[in-house]
């Protein structure tokens, strides 16, 4: 491609957290209002955006893995933009080290893409990393198209500054967007066809505003009038913090039906010296405390949680604390990974690094707890009668893939359509998705 020309075609591939899913749907949309479209599935694109994650292991060096496999067969490459977190924390190097790449953006700062596509069409290179004082959400295009699920990102940024994390530097200080906007922009998704909203944000339940009338709101009182849309049939949140767990938010639980019975909460360890270590504000018994009080509302509540092996200093004794929490919460999901240093974060330079071979043995041995406890879930499950809503089609002739109330994957045969809500009977589990029999469904 002419470096002169403005790409027709684009592809973003996004990587980690549905933070990134989320803005990685509003760069494709930004990018289609400027008439540029998305590549057709198996022809090469002239602008590829590679959205990355930094809280995996390594993830530098594989976006650098990523810039060399777009190169083609005849030696060119697309027009390559970085955007993401790698892109906020390591920007200059990127540029240093890899000459395809023309340009590098923050997750702050992608609304500024069109203009840094003109830029870089002119054969210069462009990086933005700012954090303006402007929200890119005022410049982002209207959503007009949604799938019949929906990320709404409504916080971001992070204020709580674990020690291992480096989201308070590439994502920012919290900041809540305005209620009015938020409400507006769900009402709109539904419109385009969403009947289930997930709320997002590096501490989602941090999130607060003023509603309508002026009165001050959390994240429980943002729930309440969107549940008053009458066409959106579910709300979830993720990701949450157990310090911002209010009576309030907790209260909603119980008392919104559109809330699903699913609550994510991660813990990151199960004994009470390392969450010190890692600046985490409650304690193993504290962060149980607030497991009972949400079952005691909402007893069928799904619970799901994050770990980390292998801190700095973690030993074997304290690594038995988190096993003994696992057992204790009986989680239906989870999400788990091994340690690894953040360049600029405190445990970064910690004494004791834990050996990768220790690291390895630990993590094997809490992903066998929550697997069993994962499958115990579903299998307790068998016999349920519950409503999934039809996300995609299955490989199976006549096959519907949806998820429950409890974000289980469901998977059934009959008559339907993506978006409908059907009522099904869970009638065998396995230790990722669970099969069904349909009773009704309730058209989209």
């Amino acid at each position: 491609m002419p470096t002169t020309q403005i790409p027709r075609t684009y592809r973003v591939k996004s990587f980690g957290c549905q933070m990134n899913v989320y803005d990685g749907e509003r760069m494709a949309e930004l990018l289609a209002e400027q008439g540029i479209t998305a590549a057709p599935e198996g022809e090469e694109a002239d602008l590829v955006v590679l959205n990355t994650c930094h809280i995996r292991e390594r993830a530098a060096e594989k976006v650098y893995s990523d810039i060399g496999r777009l190169k083609r067969g005849d030696g060119s490459t697309p027009l390559i933009a970085v955007a993401g977190c790698v892109a906020q924390a390591e920007g200059d190097e990127i540029m240093k080290r890899s000459p395809a790449v023309k340009m590098v953006v923050g997750p702050q700062a992608y609304h500024r893409l069109p203009e840094m596509i003109r830029v870089a069409s002119e054969g210069k290179r462009v990086t933005d990393t700012d954090m303006p004082a402007e929200t890119k959400f005022d410049a982002l295009p209207r959503r007009r198209r949604s799938g019949p699920t929906a990320f709404l990102t409504v916080q971001e940024g992070c204020d709580k500054f674990c020690t291992y994390c480096v989201v308070p530097y590439t994502r920012g200080a919290e900041v809540s967007r305005p209620h009015a906007d938020l409400i507006d922009e769900a009402k709109r998704l539904v419109d385009a066809g969403a009947r289930e909203i997930t709320l997002l944000g590096q501490n989602v339940n941090a999130w607060y505003g003023e509603d309508a009338k002026g009165r001050k709101v959390g994240l429980d009182g943002l729930i309440r009038e969107l549940a008053d849309i009458p066409d959106l049939a579910r709300i979830r949140y993720t990701t949450s913090h157990p310090n911002d767990m209010t009576d309030a938010l907790i209260a909603a639980h119980g008392e919104v039906a559109k809330l699903m019975p699913f609550l994510h909460l991660p813990v990151q360890a199960g004994n009470d010296r390392v969450l010190k270590a890692m600046n985490r504000s409650h304690t193993a018994e504290s962060y149980l405390e607030i497991l009972d009080r949400v079952r005691a509302v909402r007893p069928d509540i799904a619970l799901s949680g994050d770990f980390i092996v292998g801190f700095p200093g973690e030993t074997d004794a304290e690594f038995e604390d988190t096993l003994r929490l696992v057992d204790a919460v009986g989680y239906a999901q989870c999400f788990s990974f091994k340690y690894s240093p953040r360049a600029g974060t405190p445990a970064a330079t910690m004494d004791d690094q834990i050996a990768p071979a220790v690291m390895d043995e630990r993590l094997q041995r809490l992903q066998a707890a929550v697997n069993r406890d994962q499958y115990a879930f579903n299998k307790a499950s068998v016999g349920r009668t519950c409503e999934v809503l039809v996300e995609r089609k299955g490989k199976l002739p006549g096959q519907w893939l949806g998820k429950s109330p409890w974000l289980q994957s469901v998977h059934f045969i009959g008559e339907a359509t993506v978006g409908d809500v059907v009522t099904v009977e869970l009638i065998e589990a396995g230790g990722n998705s669970l099969s069904a029999k349909v009773l009704s469904s309730v058209p989209a």
